[in-house]
């Protein structure tokens, strides 16, 4: 795993569209498509308004898959990650193949046994992800589960992770927050061939302290990323602030080999 570190998020975010858009790029001429997984947030926003920007990407060469979404929020909702995703990414760009997680679906099997279906048809390319305040990678909070290899679970959301979506301003309070989401699971997460994470702010801080010092362990769930020889964590200057300097070194380095 490399990490890069940036003055703000601005920097941040137009240095990790640079890096995605080039994988698009490569994807597209090497096999006629780009396969990407795509995460939500707002640490996702100014990201997406880069990469949506960026010219030379033929978009409707690209096929989405979404990695998580809330159980029984309609889309209309101003928290659904499919209303975030069309807005930020499918109407910006035309995509015409995506895979939207339906948590409002009366049948929540069909939904993953036909997603899962799609996704597993090729290798993805690349999975765009963020890392929550909990440390949970999609919505795999501590502990995750590191050893299912389903694709997609039915996962119970901790109140650390219902606070964040409060926090950011989806809901009005705790009441409001659903209590169960559809979670891309870790090991789906790792089997893309790149991995692009976008982690600014200092809210963020605690939670990339604990997932990159340490241990790999389930109770820093994105921890898991440093496994994967392609990650790319993009920080910036403040949700690395409590990164030790060592730790920044090793990681330097081993993005320099």
């Amino acid at each position: 795993m490399t990490v890069k570190v940036f003055e703000d998020k601005i920097s941040l975010s137009r240095a990790a569209a640079v890096e995605a858009a080039a994988l698009l790029r490569r994807a597209i001429k090497d096999r006629g498509r780009a396969r990407i997984i795509a995460a939500t947030g707002m640490a996702q926003v100014d990201f997406l308004r880069e990469l949506t920007g960026t010219e030379g990407i033929n978009w409707h060469e690209v096929e989405m898959f979404h990695l998580d979404e809330y159980v029984g929020l309609p889309s209309t909702h101003p928290a659904s990650f499919r209303k975030f995703l069309r807005e930020h990414l499918v109407d910006k760009t035309g995509i015409a193949r995506y895979h939207f997680l339906d948590g409002d679906a009366a049948d929540l099997t069909r939904v993953l046994g036909d997603t899962t279906a799609a996704l597993l048809a090729a290798p993805i390319d690349v999975a765009f992800v963020g890392i929550g305040e909990n440390g949970h990678l999609a919505f795999n909070d501590p502990p995750a589960d590191f050893e299912t290899e389903q694709p997609f679970l039915i996962v119970n959301l901790d109140e650390v992770c219902r606070k964040q979506q409060v926090g950011e301003g989806w809901f009005k309070d705790l009441s409001e927050v659903p209590r169960q989401a559809i979670s891309m699971s870790v090991r789906q997460v790792l089997k893309a061939n790149e991995i692009i994470a976008i982690v600014p702010e200092t809210r963020k801080a605690q939670a990339v302290k604990l997932c990159l010092e340490g241990e790999v362990r389930p109770m820093a769930p994105a921890s898991i990323l440093r496994t994967h020889r392609t990650a790319t964590v993009y920080l910036d200057k403040h949700s690395a602030a409590l990164l030790s300097a060592a730790t920044l070194s090793a990681f330097a380095a081993a993005g320099a080999r």
